[in-house]
């Protein structure tokens, strides 16, 4: 029952997010060159192709109730996906697409002392209820960055980890966004892509907001990147981990 309310309430917040963001959306997804193409949107999608996929719709702020359920430790397990990051004190450690902050909440106890988080997203509104979240939780060592469609807008070479739970598939330039996510990370620094698998028709989710490790991999090959592993022990999610060569 719990399950059944919590997806019911994602999916209103999402449909009145699509429907408020909509002229955003329009502004946002411009093609450029060859590289992204147009086709009409599905329902939950913005008609914007790359690499073979129609990129989702965002999840507006009015979806926060979502990201903060209480069952969402159990629905995710994201103490398993801590345990995959292999956290040390004094990483400095990106959270994209954070959110209400809840991973990045949790992360934060991790990489003290000398470590910190920079806890990015796009919308204005949820960058306000991450500042209210982190106030109240006096991980001062949390520091929110309102990025852009294309530009994750964190200084260069100065991230050890850049995590995208949930994020990626609603980039709405995926190609721009990454080649600054690039230039954030360290030589040698690792980007984690945390995405539903769309391999499991038994997840929950809307399919155009799941994403296969096929097409994860795709895309993150054409930059600068190793495959390092793929944790497959979420219920939910992958947890694809790559590293920077150099």
């Amino acid at each position: 029952m719990k399950l059944m309310q919590s997806l019911l309430l994602f999916f209103r917040c999402l449909i009145l997010s699509l429907l408020l963001l909509g002229t955003l959306s329009l502004a946002d997804t411009s093609v450029s060159g060859n590289r992204y193409s147009r086709k009409p949107a599905s329902s939950h999608g913005i008609g914007k192709q790359y690499m073979g996929r129609e990129i989702a719709g965002v999840m507006g702020w009015h979806g926060a109730a979502w990201l903060e359920r209480q069952e969402r430790n159990t629905e995710e397990r994201t103490d398993l996906l801590l345990a995959t990051l292999k956290l040390q004190p004094g990483m400095v450690v990106a959270d994209i697409g954070a959110g209400t902050g809840y991973l990045a909440r949790q992360i934060a106890p991790v990489v003290i002392p000398g470590g910190k988080i920079w806890a990015v997203d796009i919308q204005p509104e949820m960058v306000r209820l991450l500042q209210e979240n982190i106030k109240r939780s006096g991980l001062l060592h949390i520091e929110t960055q309102l990025s852009s469609v294309d530009d994750v807008k964190l200084p260069p070479r100065s991230i050890d980890l850049a995590i995208m739970m949930d994020v990626y598939h609603e980039l709405s330039h995926p190609y721009e966004f990454m080649t600054s996510v690039m230039k954030a990370l360290k030589p040698k620094g690792r980007i984690v892509f945390v995405e539903f698998k769309a391999e499991e028709p038994t997840v929950p989710i809307i399919p155009l907001h799941k994403m296969s490790e096929l097409q994860i991999t795709r895309e993150a090959s054409i930059f600068n990147l190793d495959k390092e592993a793929t944790i497959a022990s979420l219920p939910w999610q992958h947890v694809i981990i790559f590293r920077k060569r150099d």
